[in-house]
């Protein structure tokens, strides 16, 4: 059996009265990918914060390649040779590359610090691991995988031979991950450990060594390469099976007009993240996938659908109706519904009670008053229905919405939105950060607005996602639709080009 780079033994931790982590055991060997798995709450994210010193144990010990040691702080893990990749980068964006990544591992007063010289080091340390890359290049002109590279080349640079990756795929694309994927089996191969944090089972077939599920912060399994599969680890995390969801893709008349009709649609921007003309059409009873490597004009769509930036040219249709500059109100009151991106910033107000985010866009259109005076108690009643509705859990009108997990904040979004029964509906990300069981829920829900004859507009980084649900995909790439195709017809690979920009036929 291969030495253990580092050894957690009965790692506890509360916060109040959540016990996040009840005496976990947790071993990396030298050279093995091994993969972290766990629902939201789970405690995945409190035990590799304390493995990486962002926070300290109640209880446990660690051993670093055999050798008891105390982390404080990433200072005291890097100097330990363990490094974190964080979901969310870390990066300062009008720096360069090599800026980067000596930012703060080297003295200002340091004598070789010299740029000629850094970037010669760089580029180097980028060749040795086969990451070839501009040390000069600004890391805001980078495409978003080689700004993860960045991250990486981080962490080696300071000599880390322990690697934390956290949902490391999330913003990629087919091919990015793809290439992700075999960096990381080329630094297991020079004998990097790796702990892999991902939700995304596909990626843990390819690739674990090992794997460890833990459940309400307790350890649950640990499973070798060969002796798991994907049912297994669902089971693992979540206590139950979950079966798998059967999708009829839609049979749709194409001289039927959508309900949804957005035509050569621009806006102002940088980069890709600007539309250029595009146009599609969502008929009901439709899901219309969009896929694309972050940063290609996602966010512009959405927001332009939606009211919430102006347009430079275009036109915004439902049912026929020129909704184009329209607020987000009016908007609503014609039939759309939003599930948006960030739940937290966006979705809900956090300090305000369920109830007041379940009844936000009703109060105003007068229908809980009686005579100019808001009636509380059918308020309440009502957003209890939705919550019980909806499997909010607790379904209790009077909680803050802040005081919720990540996957019942979403619901309460879902009931907000769903019950008004729209005519359209735009699902930006809406499993963005959830757990295995949680996801499952979300697109079952999608499925029944389907069925109900609605037109989804479905944004997603998971590819899984829109082939699982879509009836017919689209890939923007620049802030143009570069590929357009019925799911049940696709060519992956024509897919994954596109999405790494070489031009389709539409």
């Amino acid at each position: 059996m291969a030495d253990s780079a580092v050894k957690l033994r009965g790692i506890s931790k509360r916060y109040g009265d959540t016990q996040a982590n009840d005496g976990v055991d947790f071993d990396l060997r030298v050279g093995e990918i091994h993969v972290l798995l766990g629902e939201n709450g789970a405690g995945k994210t409190t035990l590799m914060n304390i493995m990486f010193g962002h926070v300290l144990p109640d209880e446990g010990t660690v051993e670093v390649n055999g050798r008891p040691v105390v982390i404080e702080s990433p200072n005291d893990a890097l100097a330990l040779g363990i490094g974190m990749v964080h979901q969310h980068f870390s990066l300062v964006p009008p720096f360069t590359v090599a800026e980067n990544i000596v930012l703060g591992s080297r003295s200002a007063l340091d004598p070789n610090l010299q740029p000629g010289a850094v970037r010669r080091e760089i580029a180097e340390l980028a060749d040795r691991y086969q990451m070839p890359i501009d040390p000069a290049t600004k890391v805001r002109d980078l495409p978003v995988d080689l700004q993860q590279r960045v991250e990486i080349l981080k962490v080696l640079y300071r000599g880390a031979k322990i690697l934390i990756l956290d949902e490391p795929t999330s913003l990629l694309g087919p091919a990015q991950i793809e290439n992700l994927l075999g960096l990381l089996d080329d630094l297991r191969s020079t004998g990097h450990s790796i702990v892999l944090v991902t939700h995304k089972l596909a990626e843990v077939m390819q690739l674990a060594d090992r794997v460890t599920v833990i459940r309400q912060g307790k350890k649950v399994i640990e499973v070798e390469s060969g002796q798991f599969d994907q049912q297994t680890l669902t089971r693992a995390m979540t206590g139950h099976d979950i079966s798998a969801i059967e999708v009829t893709h839609t049979e749709l008349d194409e001289t039927i007009g959508g309900v949804l009709t957005v035509t050569d649609l621009v806006t102002t921007g940088q980069g890709g993240g600007a539309l250029d003309g595009i146009s599609l059409s969502v008929r009901a009873g439709e899901i219309l996938g969009v896929a694309g490597v972050e940063g290609n004009g996602q966010r512009d769509l959405v927001d332009a659908i939606t009211g919430l930036i102006g347009l430079e040219s275009g036109k915004v249709q439902i049912a026929g109706e020129d909704l184009t500059g329209s607020d987000s109100a009016h908007l609503r009151n014609r039939g759309l519904a939003v599930i948006p991106e960030d739940r937290q910033g966006w979705g809900l107000i956090l300090d305000m009670t369920l109830a007041e985010n379940i009844a936000i866009n009703e109060i105003p259109a007068g229908g809980f008053s009686r005579r100019g005076i808001l009636d509380w108690g059918r308020i309440r009643e009502w957003a209890r229905e939705r919550l019980e509705e909806y499997d909010v859990r607790p379904p209790n009108p009077d909680l803050l919405a802040g005081s919720l997990s990540g996957g019942n904040q979403q619901k309460v979004v879902l009931a907000r939105e769903l019950s008004r029964e729209p005519k359209v509906l735009i699902a930006d990300n809406p499993t963005w950060g959830l757990d295995v069981g949680a996801i499952d829920y979300v697109h079952r829900r999608l499925l029944e607005v389907k069925e109900n004859d609605a037109a989804v507009l479905l944004v997603s980084m998971d590819l899984d996602e829109l082939l699982a649900l879509s009836d017919r995909l689209l890939v923007m790439y620049r802030g143009r639709v570069v590929l357009e195709r019925r799911v049940d017809g696709l060519n992956m690979d024509e897919v994954a080009s596109a999405m790494a920009g070489t031009p389709a036929t539409v």
